[in-house]
């Protein structure tokens, strides 16, 4: 039991390292944050950025969803839980329409904003003549249409909810370790999860390093994700050694709001974003497509 324990330690601290040294390669280095560069380089980012999308699209369909259905499933069933209502479907959605009714809220918010200061100059502008007035219309309609458009593509906000949700997920794969009772499981369980939380991780970063995020906030964001699994495996102990069995259900309902988020940033946000976005169409689908073999392989493997 004593050696059990040194292993799951061992991959605590092993999966915070690697996800750390993963997701600051993005954040850290200055050519994934340049986006006044040249065509080509901007090309090269954008299909980074659709790599990372297949990627946040396998884990969403064949890591999350399914991992979902089959807990929630397990849980109802050992629950004695009988109803012809698709519950673990409904628990998905309840997830996606709180993103996206919080979503709204911030948009509205903003675009409240943006009309109060765009009124703002009028009513101080004291005869300076036509020549301020004009640009200075022209600069905050332009402004407008810069707060929409960072709504609609990589705003802070779905950063941060996508953030979220894969942090939640990341505290479930920790727990999968956490609760193991034979020290090859916990090995086998870790190596897998290594493998793709670096990927997940790389991907994560690149998005936050292209939207509205500050540099400081995306090192937060990638420090305080490297510790969800580490975090989810140190519960798992603690429920190990306190030998306790309540909470399932809550865990498999937090995975279902997750997973409701997670749908909603990859179809609502990244795929998106990428594919509206002009020029080498055919070239992103093809990264695209990458980001998924590579993660459906991942899966397939186990």
């Amino acid at each position: 039991m004593e050696y059990l324990f040194q292993v799951k330690i061992g991959a605590l601290i092993g999966l915070l390292l690697l996800t750390l040294l993963f997701g600051f390669i993005p954040a850290r280095i200055r050519w994934f944050r340049d986006t006044n560069g040249t065509e080509v380089h901007r090309t090269f980012l954008s299909l980074i950025s659709c790599f990372a999308g297949g990627v946040f699209l396998a884990a969403c369909l064949l890591d999350i969803i399914p991992d979902y259905l089959s807990d929630i499933s397990a849980e109802l069933d050992a629950q004695k839980v009988e109803t012809p209502f698709p519950l673990p479907e409904f628990i998905m959605a309840a997830g996606f329409f709180t993103v996206l009714i919080l979503e709204k809220i911030v948009q509205n918010f903003r675009v409240m904003r943006a009309a109060h200061e765009e009124r703002a100059p009028l009513i101080q502008d004291n005869g300076h003549g036509h020549g301020h007035g004009g640009p200075t219309t022209h600069d905050l309609e332009g402004s407008g249409h810069h707060v929409h458009v960072d709504l609609q593509a990589h705003s802070s906000f779905r950063s941060f909810m996508l953030f979220l949700s894969l942090s939640l997920h990341s505290v479930f794969e920790g727990l999968a370790i956490g609760l193991q009772s034979t020290d090859s499981k916990v090995l086998e369980i870790c190596i897998a999860i290594l493998v793709h939380k670096s990927i997940i991780v790389f991907s994560l970063s690149v998005k936050l390093v292209q939207s509205a995020v500050r540099p400081l906030w995306v090192a937060a964001y990638i420090a305080v994700f490297a510790m969800m699994s580490p975090l989810g495996i140190a519960i798992g102990i603690g429920v190990m050694e306190a030998q306790l069995a309540a909470g399932p259900l809550i865990q498999a309902v937090l995975e279902g709001l997750a997973a409701g988020t997670f749908v909603y940033i990859t179809f609502l946000e990244i795929l998106p974003h990428e594919l509206n976005s002009p020029g080498n169409q055919l070239l992103k689908v093809i990264f695209i497509l990458v980001g998924f073999t590579i993660m459906a392989a991942l899966t397939f493997l186990g």
